[in-house]
């Protein structure tokens, strides 16, 4: 099921999820070296730098997300509007996040609302998958005689 953003037939929202995902782990990395004896105030910096490239990525990501949402069918839409809710949660709680570290809070509450969001998208991720491996949103089955020839092949 080929999905309206794209770029030569392949989906933009997975290409773009990538950068998120591995800002805000890597975010809590910084935060975990930062808890667990790292003793320079730059784990802190990088980890707040981190978020904010994280919440603009996922809001960059967000945008052929819900161009795809729209063109999917009622029973795959469902799967997609849970998981762009969650999304829209970890974006909320990094926000949030990074508002508490520039207002300087002294409290682990920054560091657990990290790993809360983390969590979160796993969940997050897991939908996604069931979207595409289990509803094939943005899978496109190669045509009849190619898919034969292959079969050949092996």
């Amino acid at each position: 099921m080929r999905t309206p953003a794209n770029i030569a037939k392949h989906p933009i929202h997975p290409m773009l999820v990538a950068i998120p995902i591995g800002l805000w782990v890597f975010s809590l990395v910084c935060d975990l070296v930062l808890a667990f004896g790292g003793t320079s105030e730059n784990w802190a910096i990088v980890a707040r730098y981190t978020m904010v490239g994280g919440i603009v990525g996922a809001l960059v990501a967000a945008v052929p997300g819900f161009i795809d949402m729209l063109s999917l069918p009622a029973a795959v839409k469902r799967i997609a509007i849970l998981h762009m809710s969650v999304n829209l949660t970890v974006v909320a709680l990094y926000v949030v996040n990074v508002y508490l570290r520039v207002r300087g809070v002294e409290s682990s509450t920054p560091v657990w609302l990290s790993v809360i969001a983390v969590l979160l998208l796993l969940v997050s991720g897991w939908l996604g998958g069931k979207m595409v491996y289990v509803h094939g949103v943005a899978v496109e089955t190669p045509p009849e005689p190619a898919r034969a020839s292959k079969a050949n092949l092996t």
